[in-house]
């Protein structure tokens, strides 16, 4: 059985990404650039927010974080994404989700333009990803892709089972590993409360990657011997026994699966860290596209 490092993976993507964007200085005497907002205090959107900025550092990223409150109204924030639409210093703009009840998601989601969507959120970036054409891909789903890739596991005609359909994970990963190309051409069943008898699913996969927020919900009869298990969940779980009275722990049971499993994500350090480090490639892409648009490439 072999760990997926994503920890490891999403270092050498931030080093990459580093060279990248030194040449970039060099080449253009500018970087990309990258908007985070965020409305309110939701706890965790802040500890987000802080290593979204902190890992653009790390790579020479110019980035903005604006902090609004919790009574912003939706039509303000709106104008603020148009202005940012049409600032040439900034490549990608972040609404961190959840937002405040009286905002919609949605409204705030399509106000962002396509092309500074680094997010992949976007319903033409989202259309785009499910034709097949060039597009930003949402930042999990594109992590779980590139740990697959570098780990070398082989997803041509393999049977992927996707427990989970948020928009956010479940369908695009789904679409992305549907595609006609490399990295992808899998056979793609996707699995939600809706199944009856969800091991007569996942119990068939070849790859398995889990994404429903339920604490080590899959468990090792779940899963055949060999099988690769993807675990993007991060749940908080009650533990006396540590300082801060939680851990983290995915929606796989990691203690017993991996017995069975020959490649699986940890939690922590698994599919998380690659989130971030594949917001920063989106950034990058974003900033090379308007470069090529520029130049009437």
């Amino acid at each position: 059985m072999t760990i997926i490092d994503g920890k490891k993976v999403a270092k050498e993507i931030r080093l990459e990404l580093k060279e990248k964007v030194s040449g970039l200085k060099n080449k253009y005497g500018r970087v990309p650039g990258l908007v985070a907002i965020l409305v309110g205090e939701n706890p965790a959107s802040q500890v987000y927010v802080r290593m979204k900025q902190r890992a653009c550092d790390e790579v020479g990223i110019y980035s903005e974080v604006l902090r609004l409150p919790e009574e912003t109204k939706e039509t303000e924030l709106i104008e603020l994404i148009q202005k940012y639409n049409s600032d040439e210093k900034i490549n990608g703009i972040l609404v961190q989700l959840p937002l405040p009840k009286h905002i919609s998601e949605n409204k705030i989601i399509e106000a962002i333009s396509p092309d500074k969507d680094v997010d992949g959120f976007h319903p033409i970036n989202l259309g785009n990803l499910v034709i097949g054409k060039d597009t930003f891909y949402p930042c999990t789903p594109y992590g779980i892709l590139e740990l697959l890739k570098r780990y070398e596991i082989e997803t041509k005609g393999k049977h992927v089972v996707v427990v989970g359909r948020s928009n956010i994970v479940g369908k695009p990963v789904a679409n992305m590993l549907l595609q006609k190309k490399e990295g992808a051409n899998a056979i793609v069943t996707v699995c939600h409360s809706a199944a009856k008898d969800l091991k007569k699913y996942t119990a068939t996969a070849d790859i398995l990657i889990a994404a429903i927020g339920r604490p080590k919900f899959i468990t090792a009869d779940m899963v055949k011997d060999g099988v690769v298990v993807i675990d993007v969940g991060i749940n908080r779980v009650e533990d006396k026994s540590t300082e801060k009275g939680y851990k983290l722990v995915g929606d796989v049971d990691f203690e017993e699966v991996s017995r069975k499993a020959s490649y699986i994500t940890p939690v922590p350090g698994g599919v998380g860290p690659m989130t971030i480090a594949m917001l920063l490639q989106n950034t990058y892409e974003s900033f090379n596209k308007s470069l090529n648009l520029q130049h009437g490439n």
